[in-house]
């Protein structure tokens, strides 16, 4: 069978053919379990989060009995968004903007004005008297809200599997075992297609190249005129590891699990020699106990990609979310948590990380931006179709059972294109030389 991924090398059309990444749309994103919102963005009842996924404009709404209904944001009679901001509250009941259709939190049709003149149409057998639509499926996990947009497709637990550690452990680093969502995400508009975006997530053989500019200048000035009796200020902590070796990156570790995810950090990350948090040990130990909280603190995963478009950093409470524009455009949003009942230092580095090395602004994030940029002009050339990740390639290799192999492998970018191509499979990829 022709594939677009020949087990070391993926096609070029995955990152450059537009009509591709509209199968996509429905292929992967609808039949996928994709995270949508965190439930501390709609605390109160009739709060609402909107979101597009799929190309599907989405909301979610909190209802009064404290559950989070997930509806397609249209209005069954002309069409038109009903919520249009990206968050606010509806009040008792949400209302059309253009003919006054009103429907209430859970999206069930509640009034149409002068609705005598529908009487001879029998309202009943017409789409429209459904209401606004929940999507397929919904699963709220410890806060973080995930849906399927098709009536079909692989339950939630079976998807994710193992995968879920990561956000277990997220959690469980608040004392209270709760995490809020504070402010805005930054966005970050990249011109390349959002796999390459993905891709990055775990390749750990780019920092001390690609980096070498930023974080290694910062690194380099801070030896050349800072005081090296005095701890590194935390940017240049924040900045130290991605200048790290190809040893070190190796021995972190990768693991994968099934149906595209996995996560670099497994023995070791570039979040573990962070200076400590007076009082956040006393705090954890107090919650779990001094065995669950070392574990808990020690397990610092690097970068956990999950299938097909969020990264998470539990270690520093910060969470990727890579939204696909077109073909040749992404918007990657950058959301920050709050550990709750923890100390406020650990916001004041979360808040800082995520400035420095995720914002539009920042000097690490260009870095990689502009070897995104290179890639989409370089992929134009005739003179290879194709892509290659097949550093540590195995011959026979399979990606249904979870493993853990060498920090620089690409494993889990071939695990994820594996899980890609079995959702694009058709009759019309290119064939591989």
């Amino acid at each position: 069978m022709d594939n677009y991924f020949n087990g070391r090398e993926v096609h070029k059309s995955l990152f450059l053919d537009q009509q591709l990444f509209e199968q996509e749309q429905q292929r992967v994103f609808a039949a996928s379990w994709c995270y949508l919102g965190h439930d501390s963005l709609i605390p109160e009842t009739g709060d609402y989060f909107t979101a597009t996924l799929a190309a599907q404009p989405l909301a979610m709404v909190r209802q009064k009995n404290g559950d989070i209904v997930v509806l397609h944001n249209r209005c069954p009679h002309k069409g038109v968004k009903v919520l249009a901001e990206a968050r606010g509250n509806v009040g008792r009941f949400m209302r059309c903007p253009y003919h006054a259709w009103t429907f209430k939190t859970d999206g069930e049709l509640l009034s149409i004005p002068v609705k005598k003149e529908y009487d001879d149409c029998d309202l009943s057998s017409c789409s429209a008297h459904k209401g606004m639509q929940p999507v397929a499926a919904v699963r709220n996990y410890r806060g973080f809200v995930f849906v399927r947009l098709s009536e079909t497709g692989m339950g939630f637990d079976e998807f994710f599997g193992e995968s879920l550690s990561t956000l277990d452990n997220m959690v469980m680093r608040s004392p209270q075992g709760k995490l809020r969502v504070v402010g805005q995400p930054l966005l970050h508009k990249h011109r390349c297609n959002w796999k390459m975006v993905v891709d990055n997530q775990t390749d750990t053989c780019h920092p001390m190249i690609a980096h070498e500019s930023s974080a290694g200048e910062a690194i380099r000035l801070w030896k050349e005129t800072g005081d090296q009796s005095q701890p590194a200020p935390m940017a240049v902590e924040l900045f130290s590891p991605f200048m790290a070796s190809y040893e070190f990156f190796a021995g972190m570790g990768i693991r994968v699990w099934p149906n595209g995810h996995g996560h670099t950090g497994v023995s070791n990350s570039i979040h573990k020699a962070y200076t400590g948090i007076p009082g956040y040990w006393e705090l954890m130990v107090e919650s779990y106990g001094e065995d669950q909280a070392r574990a808990i603190l020690d397990d610092t995963r690097h970068n956990t990609v999950y299938f097909p478009n969020l990264m998470v950093k539990g270690p520093i409470q910060t969470l990727r979310v890579i939204r696909p524009v077109s073909a040749q455009e992404t918007i990657v949003e950058s959301w920050i948590f709050e550990l709750q009942g923890a100390p406020v230092q650990l916001l004041e580095r979360t808040v800082q990380y995520n400035n420095l090395i995720n914002s539009p602004c920042s000097m690490v994030a260009h870095d990689d931006v502009e070897m995104y940029e290179r890639a989409m002009e370089g992929l134009h050339s005739d003179a290879n179709e194709w892509v290659n990740v097949a550093r540590l390639f195995e011959p026979g290799e399979t990606y249904d059972q979870t493993r853990v192999v060498s920090g620089t492998s690409e494993l889990a970018m071939r695990n994820f294109y594996d899980n890609w191509q079995n959702l694009m499979r058709d009759d019309h990829a290119p064939r591989s030389n």
